[in-house]
């Protein structure tokens, strides 16, 4: 069964808040949130002009608040790219404290991702290979304080099908899968559909937007993710793909939530919801 929650994400370019996005998800009647966080302190969130929240924050505090709201956190987003000399530098520690804190919120899963480029001077190869080596670190977390480890297509790694493949086959582990995203994959060239079908057993998290004609008539094909669609879900040129996907997934009978990507405007985030209670059910 598909559960519809929604990224805080959505207020960034807004300039909005974590509260902001809690109170737009009670209004529209929906079940789950995911956010950012931050590893450390950052001004903006400080003053109160981001929805991430810092992994300095007290996770049982913001479990009880989102308690008496009425709302659970489908997945953290630790999105800093974990592959390459970064990664492990920087990516794996981040992680590693993400899955700390979601452990103790409440939350099943913490998102992770490449990044929106190539490591330079690095081959393809020597970035598999520490990037391997990186997720095997995270998965030793993962499997202590039983939280799964989503890869989102979202960089020129793992918007590649056969990568994404390759890079879920580095460890058997259980708590590995994907958070799959319905806008990454198509704005990177990407059949969406071929990809959900192709990994559908992996999914475990799902992005959902839409893309405008517009962004797909400027940057398909030249960028491999995209934060959010000002476009509502059901009103772009990716909405035929997002209704096969449900199709796939409810045929499959996968049960999991579908977080909401789009501007965090009254409107955009109304006709999203609306448009998505329409079709989830469908078989």
């Amino acid at each position: 069964m598909i559960h519809l929650g929604m990224h805080t994400d959505n207020w960034r370019t807004l300039s909005g808040n974590l509260e902001q996005a809690v109170r737009s998800a009670r209004e529209h009647k929906l079940e789950f949130i995911e956010f950012g966080v931050l590893d450390g302190q950052d001004f903006i969130e400080g003053l109160g002009y981001s929805p991430a929240v810092s992994l300095d924050a007290n996770p049982l505090k913001i479990r009880r608040e989102l308690d008496k709201a009425g709302l659970r956190v489908s997945q953290i987003d630790a999105g800093f790219p974990i592959t390459g000399p970064g990664g492990a530098t920087y990516g794996v520690r981040y992680i590693q404290r993400a899955i700390q804190f979601a452990h103790l919120l409440g939350a099943p899963y913490v998102d992770t991702t490449d990044g929106g480029h190539k490591p330079p001077g690095y081959t393809d190869a020597e970035v598999l290979a520490i990037t391997k080596q990186n997720y095997r670190l995270v998965l030793e977390w993962a499997e202590e304080f039983k939280v799964g480890v989503n890869v989102e297509p979202h960089g020129p790694y793992t918007t590649n099908p056969d990568i994404m493949d390759q890079i879920l086959k580095f460890h058997d582990s259980s708590w590995i899968g994907v958070n799959f995203d319905t806008g990454n994959t198509f704005i990177a060239g990407q059949d969406p559909v071929a990809f959900v079908k192709r990994f559908a057993d992996r999914i475990r998290h799902v992005h959902c937007k839409d893309v405008s004609q517009e962004l797909c008539d400027a940057i398909r094909g030249g960028v491999t993710g995209i934060a959010c669609s000002n476009a509502a879900i059901g009103e772009g040129v990716n909405s035929r793909n997002i209704h096969a996907i449900i199709k796939v997934l409810n045929g499959i009978g996968w049960d999991g939530v579908f977080s909401i990507e789009c501007a965090g405007l009254n409107d955009t985030i109304r006709k999203s919801v609306e448009w998505l209670r329409k079709v989830k059910d469908e078989k």
